[in-house]
């Protein structure tokens, strides 16, 4: 929706699935660069603007979008209606610029499809229980239509955007990187939540719970894109790593010589998510003269906040020092096939071995491993890891 006429071309799109028998559902996002200038137009006049006011501000976005696609539509012939988020009833709660979907009216959007038009949604948007205007956060748009999806019980969400799938890894740091024509639910949410930025998280984890089929396609060109659904029980062999996500965004901090006694790690972490700072990977070690290291890696906007609350907690617990690396990186390997598969780490910790590439810290579950590098091997990793775990593409693997 970036352009006049790249809505124009969604238009054609659009025209062209109802042609061949589809009921329709649409959900857009504002145009290319809107929803920054308008965010820009409140800071100059306030730096902290009220947040009320600044979800009734970024909302126009959407706004816009729909009336253009259903205005477009009309042109060849299509009959169609638009709704913002409250139009239709996207009931959320009150977290104004990060709210949640709590329930959708559909009976708006049914009887509109059964009388034969396709129905436009604002993505990104929805409206309290007091009638306040709501958005969702960025890539928002993602998440009302996997929400749609779910309360229509469509047969399948897509979801275009400017990729033609989901990759093994991002085809600009590997060359060899290969499209998958499906990824479970699981494996997505891990790629999303380790750096990928394909898809919103919150999109995902809605469409695993609701069951929700989500197809990831281009704008661009034609294709099958990458199909995320539940796992296949009866597909005998999984690919031992189906993906290699990555996350340059990361700080690591490490508070040294504080007492090892229990609390001590609440006491640390608390003060930190408290202030609404996310952790990510952790590790605590405890030395012989029962003092204890932590490090932990937040992003790396939040960086200079967490390292004041670390550095006041030091002197309240009398930790020794205070350590901050903000040119660290993330690499993950992720695959449902590690269930059944043992070695999986080793192999993972060779390939990088070879690089002579320097883990400093590794966190695990069940379908992923993540180790913290230093930054300036990053594409490195990824790509010996790639190579390792044989994701290039066909051609590549026949050679």
């Amino acid at each position: 929706m970036g352009t006049v006429e790249r809505i124009e071309a969604v238009a054609d799109k659009v025209a062209a699935s109802q042609q061949s028998g589809n009921q329709l559902v649409i959900a857009v996002s504002a145009m290319s660069g809107e929803t920054n200038r308008l965010i820009t137009l409140a800071a100059a006049i306030d730096e902290q603007p009220n947040l009320r006011e600044m979800d009734v501000l970024v909302s126009t976005g959407e706004q816009v979008t729909i009336a253009l696609l259903c205005i477009a539509l009309s042109k060849r012939g299509i009959d169609s209606r638009s709704y913002t988020g409250g139009q239709v009833r996207i009931l959320t709660d009150s977290a104004h610029g990060k709210a949640r979907i709590k329930e959708i009216d559909d009976h708006r959007i049914r009887a509109d499809l059964d009388a034969g038009l396709v129905v436009v949604v604002a993505g990104f948007q929805g409206m309290d229980e007091d009638g306040n205007i709501t958005t969702l956060g960025r890539g928002g748009s993602d998440t009302t239509a996997v929400a749609l999806a779910a309360a229509l019980k469509a047969d399948e969400c897509q979801i275009y955007t400017d990729v033609d799938g989901v990759y093994t890894t991002d085809p600009r740091v590997v060359s060899d990187a290969r499209r998958l024509d499906s990824i479970t639910f699981e494996e997505m949410l891990e790629m999303a939540s380790q750096g990928s930025k394909i898809l919103q998280i919150r999109a995902v984890e809605f469409a695993g719970k609701y069951s929700v089929p989500l197809r990831v396609m281009s704008s661009f060109e034609e294709g099958p894109g990458t199909l995320i659904t539940l796992e296949d029980n009866d597909q005998m062999e999984k690919p031992l790593v189906s993906g290699i996500a990555f996350n340059r965004d990361e700080a690591k901090l490490t508070i040294r010589g504080i007492p090892d006694q229990p609390g001590v790690a609440y006491k640390v972490l608390g003060a930190i998510s408290a202030a609404n700072i996310e952790i990510d990977v952790i590790v605590q070690n405890v030395a012989k003269d029962n003092s204890a290291t932590m490090t932990f890696t937040v992003h790396r906007n939040e960086l200079v906040r967490a390292e004041m609350l670390l550095k006041e907690l030091a002197v309240e617990m009398g930790a020794l020092e205070v350590d901050c690396d903000d040119r660290i990186a993330k690499v993950s390997i992720v695959g449902v096939g590690m269930r059944s598969h043992a070695g999986v780490a080793s192999q993972m910790f060779e390939a990088l071995a070879k690089e002579g590439i320097n883990i400093q810290l590794i966190t695990t579950s069940e379908i992923k491993i993540t180790v913290v590098i230093d930054e300036r091997y990053l594409e490195l990793a990824v790509r010996a890891l790639h190579s390792g775990f044989g994701l290039e593409t066909e051609a590549k693997q026949e050679r």
